[in-house]
């Protein structure tokens, strides 16, 4: 057995090492959106594979009999790929998918499908800080006029796509404190965030809670019919089941 583990999360990191733990022979494939990320316990490649036939062949190539998606959980064009072409060529696929977001007592959230959305809910002289990433920046131009904070963990080689946009560059964890005290200093009015899901990053939510500041949360893009877990200690058992 081979296993391929599509890494990026914090669930992925662990899996990881899990894997080395149990003695499984498995490669690591990282997407390279992050200059420096952090160095996992297995073999690693970065980039992407060249679309559907790249990816088909590398699987072929490398021997791969088992895949572990536990990408972004907005990812959604590697995982709808990658778990049709496992499905293709029977190679057993998992998909690693932290539970969403709830909003609770004292949130104000509104749900927006798209990051095209967010212009339609967020007044034109609010101050509104983007914890979406990079990637998806261009799809905010509707918010040009309002001054629109980005923050990002690498600095940027590009202007901002559009008028009033600044970056912040800080790499996480970040503490709700640290939030808090950020979201003071910016000023800010709107939250705009990915549901991602997970512990570690919903400080910002509960920053967001606390200070009263209401939150456009984009919701999760449709998931393939495939094999899903929670959990890294369930992708393991998934390993250890096959």
């Amino acid at each position: 057995m081979k296993v391929l583990l599509l890494a990026g999360t914090s669930e992925a990191k662990k899996i990881a090492w899990g894997l080395v733990g149990q003695g499984v022979n498995a490669v690591a494939s990282l997407a390279g959106a992050t200059r420096d990320p952090e160095p996992l316990p297995l073999p690693t490649r970065v980039g992407g594979f060249g679309g559907a036939d790249g990816f088909a062949a590398f699987l072929a190539e490398a021997g791969i009999t088992a895949v572990i998606d536990a990408t972004h959980p907005f990812a959604a064009r590697i995982t709808n790929r990658t778990a049709a072409i496992c499905a293709a060529r029977s190679v057993p696929y998992v998909q690693v998918l932290r539970p969403p977001w709830q909003a609770g007592k004292g949130d104000t959230w509104t749900e927006i499908a798209t990051p095209q959305d967010a212009a339609s809910i967020i007044p034109p002289t609010a101050t509104v800080f983007l914890a979406t990433g990079r990637q998806t920046l261009n799809q905010f131009a509707g918010l040009e006029g309002r001054r629109v904070i980005c923050r990002q963990i690498d600095p940027p080689t590009a202007p901002f796509p559009f008028e009033g946009g600044e970056f912040v560059i800080s790499r996480p964890p970040f503490s709700v404190t640290r939030e808090e005290e950020l979201f003071l200093a910016l000023g800010v009015d709107w939250l705009v965030v990915k549901n991602a899901g997970g512990k570690a990053s919903a400080t910002k939510l509960t920053a967001a809670r606390n200070l009263g500041i209401p939150v456009a949360m984009i919701a999760r893009p449709a998931m393939p019919d495939a094999a899903r877990v929670e959990t890294p200690a369930q992708a393991l058992a998934w390993v250890a089941a096959l």
